[in-house]
């Protein structure tokens, strides 16, 4: 069994850099576009303090966990936005208030969490390690589209571990969301990490891989930037349809970003 911990400790100095960029903007900043149509800065933040109580509830009350569910399913092609415009009409203030309170009690929920336990969540039940590698994984997105939008410039960081490890972990559920079968053999996965480092997935005789630099990687799992627009190789046909339809998120699939509108601004790795 893994200690999540560190996973945990990522997730804190994640959550932390973004709250960085976002504590001094002027209500102005906040109502900022990003690249997301129709979000600003506002409904990002209010899109991470909206996922993060939905973690908390599905760690400590299962029952209110499944009440958010019915909601998703009542309007799964407006639940996540609904969420996002319903937040931004808070006061600035008020809403970093909030996404601070609901992270660190979402912390202190992941930490104290039995050993073993396993929790529900909009795609399949997850671990511990595995629920904090996917709100690490959204910050890290939704915190490009902020950067993006306040013109900064966000290195790499080893963090992306996480974020391209459960990327390679929801090839199957990616098939599923896009009503296909999950290829039947494992894929061979070698990435490079920020500091030149080798990360690697599946085993080393697979006729199907997937290589390139783990930051293309993850902006591909988390549609930040089009597969035409990254250094990404398939070999095989599976693997070549699986990079059209990655995704490292839960629910249904989203439109992504157009081929052409290029990656984000990325500095020196660290």
């Amino acid at each position: 069994m893994s200690d999540p911990t560190p996973v945990i400790d990522d997730l804190r100095e994640e959550s932390e850099e973004l709250d960085a960029l976002v504590a001094e903007l002027s209500p102005e900043g906040w109502r900022r576009a990003t690249p997301a149509p129709g979000w600003t800065i506002a409904h990002q933040i209010a899109h991470l303090n909206w996922t993060d109580r939905a973690a908390l509830a599905a760690v400590t009350d299962e029952d209110g966990f499944r009440a958010l569910v019915e909601q998703a399913l009542a309007a799964p092609d407006r639940y996540v936005d609904d969420g996002a415009e319903e937040g931004a009409k808070q006061d600035p203030a008020a809403l970093l208030t909030a996404w601070r309170e609901g992270r660190a009690a979402l912390d202190e929920a992941l930490r104290t969490a039995a050993p073993g336990a396993r929790f529900p969540w909009y795609g399949p039940p997850m671990a511990t390690a595995s629920m904090a590698t996917a709100r690490l994984m959204e910050t890290w997105a939704h915190g490009l589209d902020i950067a993006a939008a306040l013109g900064v410039t966000r290195p790499p960081t080893g963090r992306l571990r996480h974020v391209a490890r459960i990327g390679v972990r929801a090839r199957d559920f990616a098939h599923a969301a896009h009503g296909l079968a999950p290829p039947a053999e494992p894929f061979r996965v070698e990435l490079t990490g920020p500091g030149g480092d080798l990360w690697t997935y599946g085993p080393e005789d697979a006729t199907q891989r997937v290589t390139g630099p783990a930051l293309d990687f993850c902006l591909l799992a988390t549609q930040r930037a089009h597969r035409a627009d990254l250094a990404l190789t398939a070999e095989g046909p599976d693997a070549d349809r699986w990079l059209d339809i990655a995704q490292a998120f839960a629910g249904p699939p989203g439109a992504g970003r157009p081929p052409g509108a290029g990656r984000p601004a990325q500095g020196e790795p660290r």
